[in-house]
């Protein structure tokens, strides 16, 4: 008997799973962070995730706080507006965005600044 595929609940048609609007209004992004490049880019933006290559290693939160302050710089916002919800110890993140931006524009700007 063949595998159920498991449903999975995604964003409002038209979104993608890595721009997804909160509750509360801010738009969470799912992220994975290659940490100890030259210098910190964003290497992809796809349905899945937001690829971003960080220049800080990953030890003691230097990962964590190089690329809050990346996406903070990427989509004009201050530090503060930008947050990690969950993997602080991992790859694969959660950012919180809370600003008035829209998911849209939140991407439209991340796939700016990738080229």
């Amino acid at each position: 008997m063949p595998k159920k595929e498991k449903a999975v609940k995604g964003p409002a048609s038209g979104q993608s799973c890595s721009e997804a609007p909160d509750r509360s209004g801010s738009v969470i992004l799912a992220v994975h962070v290659k940490p100890g490049a030259k210098r910190s880019s964003i290497t992809e933006v796809s349905s899945e995730a937001v690829g971003i290559s960080v220049a800080a290693p990953p030890a003691d939160g230097e990962a964590n706080a190089e690329l809050v302050r990346f996406l903070a710089e990427v989509l004009e916002l201050k530090k503060s507006h930008i947050s990690l919800d969950k993997g602080s110890r991992s790859r694969d993140k959660l950012i919180r965005v809370d600003s008035s931006l829209s998911p849209e524009e939140v991407l439209r700007r991340l796939r700016q600044a990738a080229g």
